[in-house]
């Protein structure tokens, strides 16, 4: 699909992976939404920054957490960039200051967690559906995890919540083809979160294949490929991992 006068709204846009998604595909030279919850000063400097390369650009905030939330930035979308063509569910929540384990399960966590990485991106593509279906070249691209299928103990709502959305991506593969292609991109590392130690950061390195942590650049080259190059894959999930799967 080519990218130019296409519209994308990317979910957690402002930062990290998120932000690396807006620059590639605004890069190729498409309009985006960028969605954020907190980081409105990081969201506002992107939109800045890829409107002075070229195309247009939105900061649409929204809390996930919030049903009503869901048809409100899908429409800001539309509203103010005129089409929504590419929907990228790259939002997440994943613990590191509360346990997520078995043994300190609390239904206020679980659901929290749920809630926003799964709930929240099956309501995002209920709202976006009639506008990605509208030129019949519509696309939806999740962010999955590797530990939906190599689950850590250390946290367990995040896991099965990504594993659920390993099966929602190929659930409306099925439901929304042909007009919308649905797929998913698990990273490995991607980008480790700001308290993780040095010798923790080491420590998974090594047990990565290529020897190196991934790069939000990295997953977001596969998700450019995914609404770019990509008109015969859907309901596949991508790995990005430097073979730390292979385990």
């Amino acid at each position: 699909m080519q990218l130019n006068g296409t519209t994308a709204l990317v979910t957690g846009g402002a930062r990290r992976v998120g932000r690396a998604i807006v620059q590639a595909l605004a890069h190729a030279g498409c309009d985006v939404a960028v969605h954020y919850l907190r980081s409105e000063t990081e969201a506002r400097q992107l939109v800045s920054e890829v409107t002075a390369a070229g195309v247009r650009a939105v900061a649409v905030r929204g809390d996930l957490h919030d049903p009503a939330s869901w048809p409100a930035i899908v429409e800001e979308t539309v509203e103010t960039l005129g089409r929504l063509n590419i929907l990228v569910n790259n939002a997440a929540v994943f613990l590191t200051q509360e346990a997520d384990t078995l043994d300190d399960f609390s239904p206020r966590l679980w659901e929290g967690v749920l809630r926003t990485n799964l709930t929240a991106v099956c309501g995002l593509c209920h709202h976006a559906r009639r506008h990605l279906e509208a030129d019949g070249r519509g696309r939806i691209v999740n962010l999955c995890d590797i530990s939906a299928e190599r689950p850590w103990p250390d946290h367990l709502a995040y896991c099965v919540s990504k594993a659920g959305l390993a099966a929602l991506t190929r659930a409306l593969a099925r439901e929304l083809a042909p007009a919308i292609l649905v797929n998913g991109v698990a990273p490995g590392i991607a980008a480790f979160p700001e308290e993780y130690a040095d010798d923790t950061r080491r420590k998974l390195t090594r047990r990565v294949p290529l020897g190196r942590p991934g790069t939000p650049n990295d997953v977001a080259q596969a998700v450019r490929f995914l609404v770019e190059s990509n008109d015969y894959i859907t309901g596949e999930i991508i790995r990005v991992d430097g073979g730390r799967s292979l385990e």
